[in-house]
């Protein structure tokens, strides 16, 4: 504990940046939902809510892997790279899931425009793993 409170200045308890995530991800999912029934799509508020929100689990486990190779390697530009890798993988990974969940519930002509938000959700959720301190 006193580690992790060397390391981020004090003691900082975390709650802002548990508040700011969960907000985004139960806001992006609103909206991602609430695009998904404008657009005829066939599940309702709260399974889609639920379907996005296990499939934010690759990008869960992203968030671990980027602080385990912060905390063996320091700054430079083989952590950014690895940093990138696995938030790539995780973030193909979460769309992959994301979309074989919700392909047989949306409308067969608006299949792209009922993507795109999922992924700018996903993409939005993987800039903050990639970003983190």
């Amino acid at each position: 504990s006193s580690g992790i409170n060397a390391e981020y200045g004090g003691d900082h308890d975390g709650g802002p940046q548990f508040a700011q995530v969960f907000v985004i991800i139960w806001l992006g999912s609103g909206v991602v939902t609430i695009n998904s029934k404008l657009l005829d799509g066939k599940l309702s508020f709260f399974q889609s809510i639920c379907v996005l929100g296990y499939c934010v689990l690759p990008l869960t486990v992203s968030a671990i892997l980027v602080k385990f190779v912060g905390l063996v390697l320091k700054k430079g530009l083989l952590k950014m790279i690895i940093d990138f890798v696995i938030v790539t993988l995780s973030f193909v990974w979460a769309m992959f899931a994301a979309v074989y969940f919700l392909k047989p519930t949306n409308n067969p002509g608006k299949k792209i425009i009922s993507t795109y938000p999922v992924g700018l959700f996903y993409f939005v959720i993987a800039w903050l793993v990639i970003s983190q301190p």
